[in-house]
């Protein structure tokens, strides 16, 4: 992509030599001989790169790059200067300079010198471009909802989105949108140009999730044969996205704190402390309280990523939003897939309001591709549905009357426990919905993965049970 350079020399030779050779190169070239000109002309045809002398009659090319910088900060600028005003070249650095030549240079040296900086004007073009079409993608404002709870969520969001130091924990079921509203924070941040790095914590053994995060030193350990940069270095201006930080061991939740606490860290086999300006977003599906409780998760972490919580409700308490989301990744498809589809009918958009999405916004986008390959264009009907959908029943409403139901008195001296209290009622629930343990999960008001937890803890561990052994007896001694 040819770019447009102004040039600013008050030598004719140089100028004509100047834009010449880069004239040659593809450059749409501006000229002028005074900084007053150069101004005229950068208002009028907004270069995007620019080539300045530092000494001029006038106004020097110094106040040029101030000027220009204040307007348009994003324009590329490379100084030109002779040896005896590099201390001026030195303050243009400072003022944003890309780069300087000093005088006098070879014009291979010099056209070398502007095709770097144009390769880094299309690198940023490039980003920009990235990042508002993230932007677009994730704007919270365009987020159609018509629960209003999401809507009181996402003016916290939004809110949350501005707060560029403030940690962020989101908390939901898997499939609930915990990695979009991530972006979303990002890309609604002051931070969106810096970058935006993911890593999943579940998906990683404790040492390369540790390695993956901080990075390490040549030599940290066998196959480290050179210095490695984590992500926490890499994201530095920008936003580090950890997903099931539920899952993350001892030992990486303590290095995390400090990061959290002090802005530092060190790399694995490192002596030396890294400052690094991050915003942590984390996510997780786990109930950090429950396992603060457990001591799973360190409670000093646990409120440190608990400055600003938000709460993404599963998918089945906010029905409403079920068909709007449906028509959203339908037209999303439609484009992807070069089809036409239209819609649903009435039985069909009956199904998807009425089941419960267990794997919330994630099975609800699988089951409509999954539709939109196997269907005929038009209005997706019932039958195109899978079973699980088309089968499912609201469960019954199930209370608890304890009272009347179960003998809470004391047996000799010991009552029922709050644990046992709890597995009686989820073998209930269990029995009225046929041991169907998705419905049992909606009914008890808890995700099916925390039930199978439960489930577990109520299984005899065979390694704690006990045997009676024989009395030992004196061994028979000779007489």
């Amino acid at each position: 992509m040819a770019h447009s350079i102004l040039i600013l020399d008050d030598e004719a030779l140089t100028l004509r030599t100047i834009s010449r050779a880069l004239r040659d190169e593809g450059f749409e070239v501006f000229v002028a001989m005074t900084g007053e000109e150069a101004l005229e002309i950068f208002a009028r045809e907004r270069p995007e790169l620019a080539m300045l002398d530092i000494v001029l009659p006038g106004i020097d090319g110094i106040e040029v790059l101030r000027q220009i910088k204040r307007t348009a900060p994003q324009t590329i600028v490379v100084m030109m200067s002779a040896y005896h005003v590099v201390d001026r070249a030195v303050e243009a650095m400072k003022l944003g300079a890309h780069d300087y030549l000093t005088k006098p240079f070879h014009i291979a040296d010099m056209v070398n010198t502007i095709r770097r900086a144009s390769e880094t004007l299309s690198l940023r073009l490039r980003v920009r471009d990235t990042v508002e079409s993230a932007r677009g993608r994730y704007d919270f404002g365009v987020v159609k909802t018509e629960s209003p709870a999401m809507r009181e969520l996402l003016q916290v969001c939004e809110k949350a989105a501005q707060a560029e130091h403030t940690t962020i924990l989101i908390l939901g079921e898997s499939g609930s949108g915990k990695g979009v509203l991530a972006r979303a924070l990002h890309y609604n941040s002051p931070r969106a140009q810096q970058p935006l790095l993911e890593l999943n914590c579940a998906s990683l053994p404790d040492a390369l999730l540790e390695s993956e995060l901080f990075g390490y030193e040549q030599g940290a350990f066998t196959d480290a044969r050179r210095r490695k940069e984590g992500l926490l270095e890499r994201a530095s201006g920008g936003t580090v996205f950890l997903d099931e930080i539920g899952n993350m061991s001892a030992n990486v939740q303590a290095k995390l704190l400090r990061v959290l606490e002090e802005g530092t860290f060190m790399r694995l086999g490192g002596t030396r402390s890294i400052k690094v300006d991050v915003r942590i977003v984390a996510a997780t599906n786990v109930d950090l309280k429950e396992a603060v409780a457990r001591d799973r998760f360190r409670e000093d972490l646990y409120y440190r990523l608990n400055v600003l919580p938000i709460n993404l409700p599963p998918l089945r308490d906010r029905r409403e939003d079920i068909l709007p989301l449906a028509l959203g990744m339908l037209e999303r498809f439609n484009r992807e897939m070069k089809k036409s589809f239209t819609g649903f009918t009435p039985g069909a958009a009956e199904l998807l309001t009425r089941y419960s999405w267990p794997g919330n916004i994630r099975e609800l986008k699988n089951v409509v591709e999954r539709a939109m390959i196997l269907a005929p264009e038009g209005d997706i009907d019932a039958g195109s549905l899978p079973e699980e959908i088309r089968d499912y029943s609201e469960p019954p409403t199930v209370y608890a009357e304890p009272e009347s139901h179960w003998d809470l008195s004391p047996t000799g001296h010991q009552y029922v426990t709050l644990r046992e209290l709890e597995e009686r009622y989820i073998q209930e629930v269990l029995g009225l919905t046929g041991n169907n343990k998705t419905q049992a999960a909606h009914i008890l008001g808890i995700h099916p993965t925390s039930l199978l937890r439960r489930l577990k803890k109520t299984q005899p561990d065979e390694e704690t049970k006990t045997t009676e052994t024989p009395p030992k007896t004196d061994p028979v001694v000779a007489k």
